[in-house]
């Protein structure tokens, strides 16, 4: 898949990793069309790409929105708008349904109408499940996720792999591990560092100590892991696990967090739910594997302690 010259169109753009990703793309020479609504991204994430004559922007809605002028041109479709907020399938299981899968429906459609040949779209770790090998790669199975968000992104993974070989496109899906970096809007750092700001002597953390073991990946990594995915992708759907080569526990974040506020809290556990989890669908271990893409010429510059180490002195910032 070439990501140079060509017309692409960033849905969420004005989000945490879609801004970046979106970034990258117009250094390379690309033409950006993106799409956002603002209710997760800020208008400031885009700042840098505003006044590039390379840059359009459309603010509107995907699930309501005609798609049919946004699509028309476009050669390359990152799909990156999504609610990514894993706990709130517990409480809600509309949302993930509506502004996952239906949105993604919606702009296959589109794009089938329109013409578009190519697809890139970031699914998640969560697709998993709780697996019995770690790291995991990409070719584990059955795959079975255990929150409603990773059930709507294997949803969306499926949805692209069958229109692109019904309707002769390709696609490269991307499964993150856990992204870190500037303009991350929430995570368990700006958890930590809002209650640390409300009350320095104490840290409630969920979940039961030393919490969940999970890797961790700095942006930088992950859209330099996206760009050297789809120009090394060889099959009609080809899929990357991006992430770190190494795990961290909640309590190691925790510890990194108050290093770096300069504090000596003490550590409240909540005892957490499901065996000690920090929420429901809340997977205990996750480390996947990269060799595929690393194979390919990538590797991730920073590993987990790294990658939050600086996205703590980022958010700090």
């Amino acid at each position: 898949m070439e990501l140079t010259d060509r017309t692409v169109l960033v849905t969420g753009c004005a989000g945490f990793i879609a801004s970046h990703l979106a970034e990258e793309l117009l250094k390379r020479g690309n033409r950006v069309v993106g799409i956002d609504n603002f209710s997760a991204g800020k208008r400031q994430f885009m700042s840098g790409m505003l006044d590039n004559p390379d840059f359009r922007f459309i603010e509107g809605d995907l699930l309501t929105m005609d798609l049919s002028a946004p699509l028309k041109g476009v050669d390359v479709m990152c799909h990156l708008a999504a609610n990514p907020d894993v706990r709130l399938g517990a409480t809600n299981t509309r949302v993930h349904f509506d502004q996952n899968i239906a949105v993604t429906y919606r702009l296959l459609e589109a794009g089938r109408e329109s013409g578009l040949r190519d697809i890139m779209f970031p699914s998640t770790s969560t697709v998993y499940g709780e697996t019995d090998v770690i790291p995991t790669p990409e070719d584990y199975g059955p795959l079975l996720p255990i929150s409603v968000y990773g059930a709507s992104k294997l949803a969306c993974e499926a949805l692209i792999a069958s229109y692109c070989h019904t309707f002769e496109q390709n696609a490269v899906l991307y499964r993150f591990a856990n992204v870190v970096g500037p303009r991350s809007t929430h995570n368990v750092l700006h958890d930590f560092i809002r209650k640390l700001r409300e009350d320095p002597s104490s840290l409630e953390i969920l979940g039961a100590e030393p919490g969940t073991s999970k890797s961790y990946v700095h942006v930088s990594d992950c859209v330099q892991g996206m760009i050297a995915g789809a120009e090394a992708a060889s099959h009609q759907v080809e899929v990357f696990n991006i992430g770190s080569r190494d795990w961290m526990t909640v309590r190691d974040i925790a510890d990194i967090v108050t290093d770096e506020m300069r504090l000596t809290p003490e550590y409240r556990w909540t005892g957490g739910v499901m065996g000690g989890r920090g929420w429901v669908g809340d997977v205990k271990k996750m480390l996947l594997s990269v060799d595929k893409l690393g194979s390919m010429g990538w590797s991730p510059r920073l590993g987990s302690k790294e990658a939050i180490r600086r996205a703590v002195q980022e958010i700090l910032a």
